[in-house]
Order: C-alpha cells, then structure tokens, then sequence
C-alpha cells in the first residue's frame, strides 16, 4: 500500500510543517487550492494537455540492449525522463505548480536551484504562463552549471546567486525561503522536490506520480511482467519518489534508492542520508522533519558530490519512512562510479545521463551481473547530461575513466 500518514502531511513520524508563522497563511492557502485543483477536472485537464503537446509525455520505456549484452544478467530498461523539454523529469512539477499558481492569482514565482534542471523548468513556465520569475542558486552551482544559468536568464528569469554557507542547494533554499517571507502575497515558492514543509512532499510527488504510472503500463506490455526492481537517484528525492510510487503495493518490486556516496565516508564527503557509518540522523531542516546530515553538535554538516543535483543534506520525508520501514533499499555510488556509469552508458547506448541519474545507472552495472537472464531493472533517467560536460570534461581527464567496451 502506499505509504501511511498519521495525520496530513506526515509519513509516519516524518514531515510536518515547521516553519515561521508569516508562512503558515500562505501554506494553509496553498494546501486548500491544491485541494480545490485535484478535485478539478479542468485542472487536470490542461495540465494532462500542457503535459502532452508542450513537455512531450509519455516518455520512452528503453531496453537498453547493449548495455544488457555487456553486463550479463538482467535487463536493463531506461525511462527517459532525459527526453522531456528541458531536459529532466523537474518539468513535471514545475508545470504543475505553475498552473496552481495562476489559479491562485499569483504575479511572481521563486523558486531555488541545484543542477540548474528545476530552475530552468520553472523559468520556461514562468515564460509560458507570463510570470515574474526569480532564480536562487547557489555561486558554487552556478559555477558548476554555467550552461543552465544562461539557459535560465535567456528565459528571462533573474538569478540571484548565493554566497553563504557551502554555496549549494541548501543556501539557496534558505534564499528563497527569505524572499517568500517578505513577498508572501503576491509570489508563489514553486519548489523544486519533496521536501519542505506541507503540502509540498505531497503536491510535488502527485507531480511526479506519472512516471510510475507510465512506467508500469510500459514494462507490463514490454515483458508481461512487473519488473525486480526500480532505481533511481535519490537527492531530495523527487524523481525518484515519482518513479517509485506505483509500485509501493507491489511487495514482489524492490524500490532502490542511490544517495551521493561522494568521495568518501566522512562528514562533508558526501551527501548520502541513509549511510549506515557516517549518514543521517532524524531531524528538521527548511520546513520538515527527516534525515539530515549533522555533526555532534546538531548543527547540519557540509555535503559533497559531483552531481550538484544530490548535493544537499536531507531528504523528502517520505523516503524516511520508505526507508525505516524496509519498503525501499538506500545506497550509494561515489563520484569515480557515476563518472565511470557516464561514460559506460554514453558509449553502449549513446545516451549520456546526467550525472545525477548517473548515480542510478551505477548501482544497474553493479545489480546486473549478480542477476539472472530472466531477472528486469527499470531504472529512471531522470534528466540529460548536456548541462554537464565542463564537469565531465574536467573530472574525466582527472580520473582517467575507461569505457568497458
């Protein structure tokens, strides 16, 4: 079954709604017209439309023949989400979110950015739809996805760089954050995965709800069968969670989840939450209560990965509770595996991921083997990797990774 709420908002002990009390009016307004709009069938109607003609869903169910032929074992089939316009699942949501805001009479949206992926789909529907837009990223991401800062402000978004704290997604939540406390009226935070206080877990999940409901009737016709497995990516964790949803009542489907192991096990190494020596522990960052990566003194520590995208220290309260109920399985791969998946899949498919959906591929090459011919893994590819080619430029040369033709 899905997985349970106490009470709206929570999964389990997780979730909630911790923020100041200027918010809570503009939360409350948010959680009644969300309401108001899944019980909409025009609503729904066109986003279903927008969905279709506009970010081009459904996406391909890919048997990835070559890769399958050179690991042995399983097969291995990609969803595309790469394949969406912009290039990443992140349109799903902010589309979604987009339309609740012109319902609510909205004029501006904020939103904060990591890979670049969320705050270039929020800029393309703030343009499709006529709103302000405001950016926040952080200076060490902009600096790592300079392509997506361009593609951002040639939509004709401002972006505002962050330079407190580690310069990541995290500085630029607190940014945004800040901007919506002082402009709550007129602006709507469209924010960018299940995180934050209530309703956003929910609202942005349902968002990304399609991609298992696609996924299952996909690989059901494909090979008659539901598949063993599920991976994908998991940083805040709303490809993911989008990719597993459908699946939750199917005990037989295991539901793996790959954080950033980074460059090591340290505190500051990485950004993986689950990790059994050196992860997270329970408690409440940016409006919700989850796993969070902290020192002894409770104060939230430095992440590391080469994905901006998983570099951020919690995750969406519902794979807190998939994961303290056993319901999903939580690894990881270091940079040098997602570097290495890179450049595995880009030259036995010709398809280069980003390198957040790299992490999922990852974790494929190392289950394949280890499974038996009959055996299937669906894994989410959740975005493309165009936006990083001056990483995979800098950072190949560097660690001299090999093609396993």
């Amino acid at each position: 079954m899905a997985t349970a709420t106490i009470t709206p908002g929570r999964f389990g002990a997780y979730g909630g709604r911790y923020v100041p009390e200027t918010l809570m009016a503009a939360l409350e307004e948010l959680e009644h017209a969300y309401a108001q709009a899944q019980a909409d069938p025009a609503f729904q109607a066109e986003l279903d439309d927008l969905l279709h003609h506009y970010v081009g869903r459904p996406t391909p169910l890919y048997f990835a023949k070559r890769l399958t032929e050179t690991l042995g074992g399983a097969k291995i089939y990609l969803k595309r989400e790469d394949l969406l316009h912009t290039g990443a699942h992140k349109i799903n949501n902010a589309l979604g979110q987009g339309l609740l805001a012109k319902r609510m009479g909205k004029q501006r949206i904020i939103a904060e950015t990591g890979a670049g992926q969320h705050g270039v789909a929020t800029a393309t529907v703030c343009a499709l739809l006529g709103f302000d837009c405001v950016i926040y990223m952080g200076e060490e991401d902009m600096r790592r996805q300079e392509l997506n800062v361009y593609r951002m402000r040639l939509l004709g978004a401002e972006v505002r760089g962050v330079n407190s704290g580690s310069c990541t997604l995290k500085d630029a939540i607190n940014e945004a954050m800040r901007d919506w406390v002082t402009n709550v009226r007129n602006t709507h935070y469209l924010l960018g995965s299940v995180l934050g206080a209530h309703p956003y877990p929910t609202m942005v999940r349902d968002f990304h709800r399609v991609i298992s409901k696609e996924a299952r009737a996909q690989i059901l016709e494909a090979e008659g069968k539901l598949p063993n497995a599920i991976i994908a990516c998991v940083g805040g964790g709303s490809n993911a969670i989008g990719a597993f949803y459908e699946f939750i009542p199917d005990a037989d489907v295991r539901l793996v989840g790959v954080e950033a192991g980074g460059r090591g096990t340290g505190l500051g190494e990485h950004a993986a939450r689950f990790m059994t020596n050196g992860g997270g522990l329970p408690g409440v960052l940016q409006g919700t209560y989850s796993y969070v990566l902290q020192d002894d003194a409770g104060q939230v520590s430095l992440t590391h990965s080469v994905s901006a995208g998983l570099d951020y220290a919690s995750v969406g309260p519902e794979h807190a509770a998939l994961h303290d109920s056993g319901r999903a399985t939580y690894t990881s791969a270091t940079d040098t595996e997602a570097l290495e998946a890179t450049v595995t899949l880009a030259r036995t498919e010709g398809i280069l991921p980003a390198l957040e959906s790299a992490h999922a591929v990852a974790e494929a090459i190392k289950q394949a083997p280890k499974l038996s011919k009959n055996d299937v893994l669906l894994v989410n590819v959740s975005g493309r990797g165009d936006k990083d080619m001056g990483i995979l430029a800098r950072e190949l040369k560097l660690q001299g990774a090999k093609s396993r033709d």
